[in-house]
């Protein structure tokens, strides 16, 4: 079976969670013997020559191919575009505005940072252009390649993944890793709405992360529950690896908040609970590794709170400072306020780190040996992150537990869940 799958990131231009997620499931279809091209709004940049092999380039304008080595079955198509995960409208339009500057500066001066002809030749100025710029480029691209089903990951690819499947007649799948109430509350941006209804909607099928995912699909977005499946996330095992010396003392204990500081994330909730923790325990130290719109505030707020001096931020970590990270800790906090699935306990449990998850997280589902808060009842959530640092005996039991419990959680069952759902929608009826 071969599939046409558009997604936003892939290693090695991962930014969260979404990217792990894409590698992980790529990855185990390719082992199942499946033909996957993988299409990214991402040029491949020479540093990274080493992970990739280059296909000649198709006709398609502003498109390239490569190959990952490890993967036998799995084409990546490029397609330029400065879309990026994560991102709003106001963050695109930034990054527009700096990139036309940085060009301005090349030329010498000659050309206008604004002048529109530079922005309709690579790109477009807004992102609800950009996004259907894209599709067009999709489409272009996807004539060219053989495919049976159509699989978009998340909203900024659903009008490709739309466009791809009219002119195709191939049926579509939709991945719902995350939706616009989770990563914006009650303010939704409507157009972002509109795009996933939409999506949701020509969608033969809709994939949802965890049931409480399916539940805002359901209810926010008034699919049909008879077409949205349930597919966890899974993980992959942990490597051999040695830590090095760091400059945290031995003798404290660390609390790890790893993942993008934004609003969905709750990082106030855990500064504000870091914060009880020391009133009853001083030999402890908060490490915030990650990024995001809210890294600033989140700075601000742990001097205010009178904790700076026992709150390290790392920025955003990749690779072997993931590890290093997880290995250093002695306990994962995720308090996440609308978490559809959350990768990242599967993976602080996979490295033999107990973890404390927010009740309003998919992951609850699947996790039995892994203590749950409410995200914002922070009293609650010191409680419990005592517990596990003061009594070795409940950490001993939590990561024993919850280790054991994450090797059932694999990216090849996932694989073989979506490969199952594909050939249910290729059976003539």
């Amino acid at each position: 079976m071969r599939v046409f799958m558009l997604g936003w990131e892939f290693p090695p231009f991962i930014s969260g969670g979404l990217g792990t997620a894409c590698y992980g499931l790529t990855r185990a279809m390719d082992r199942l013997g499946m033909e996957v091209t993988f299409v990214l709004p991402k040029m491949v940049e020479s540093k990274y020559a080493t992970h990739v092999k280059l296909l000649t380039p198709g006709s398609q304008r502003s498109a390239t191919s490569f190959r990952f080595g490890e993967m036998k079955n799995v084409k990546f198509r490029t397609i330029s575009s400065p879309l990026q995960p994560y991102s709003t409208p106001e963050a695109y339009q930034r990054r527009i505005e700096e990139t036309l500057r940085k060009k301005h500066s090349l030329h010498g001066g000659t050309v206008s940072w604004a002048s529109p002809f530079v922005v309709a030749r690579d790109y477009s100025s807004d992102m609800y252009t950009e996004v259907h710029r894209y599709a067009a480029l999709a489409m272009e691209l996807a004539e060219n390649e053989p495919f049976d089903i159509v699989h978009a990951h998340d909203w900024m690819t659903y009008p490709a993944g739309m466009a791809v499947a009219a002119v195709s007649g191939r049926p579509l799948v939709v991945h719902v890793h995350s939706t616009e109430f989770d990563r914006s509350g009650e303010h939704v941006n409507q157009m972002i709405y509109d795009i996933e209804r939409a999506g949701m909607e020509r969608a033969a099928r809709v994939i949802a992360v965890s049931h409480f995912t399916r539940n805002v699909v359901i209810g926010r977005y008034g699919i049909s529950g008879d077409k949205v499946e349930v597919v966890y996330n899974g993980v992959e095992r942990a490597g051999g690896w040695t830590s090095e010396d760091t400059s945290i003392s031995k003798d404290e204990k660390i609390v790890l908040f790893l993942g993008r500081i934004t609003m969905q994330k709750g990082p106030e909730y855990f500064l504000h609970a870091a914060k009880k923790v020391l009133e009853v325990m001083d030999n402890v130290k908060f490490v915030m590794a990650g990024s995001g719109d809210l890294m600033h505030r989140s700075i601000e707020m742990a001097a205010g709170l009178g904790i700076g001096h026992k709150v390290l931020f790392t920025g955003f970590l990749r690779g072997e400072d993931v590890q290093k990270i997880y290995q250093m800790a002695d306990l994962y906090v995720m308090p996440s306020v609308s978490e559809p699935f959350g990768i990242a306990p599967l993976e602080a449990l996979d490295n033999d780190v107990p973890v404390i998850i927010s009740k309003q997280s998919g992951v609850s589902e699947v996790l039995m040996h892994a203590l749950k808060v409410d995200f914002w009842d922070v009293n609650e959530m010191a409680n419990k992150i005592v517990a596990v640092l003061k009594y070795p005996p409940l950490q001993m039991t939590l990561r024993s537990h919850g280790n054991f419990e994450v090797r059932r959680l694999r990216w090849k069952d996932t694989a073989a869940k979506c490969v199952k759902i594909y050939e249910e929608m290729l059976v003539p009826v």
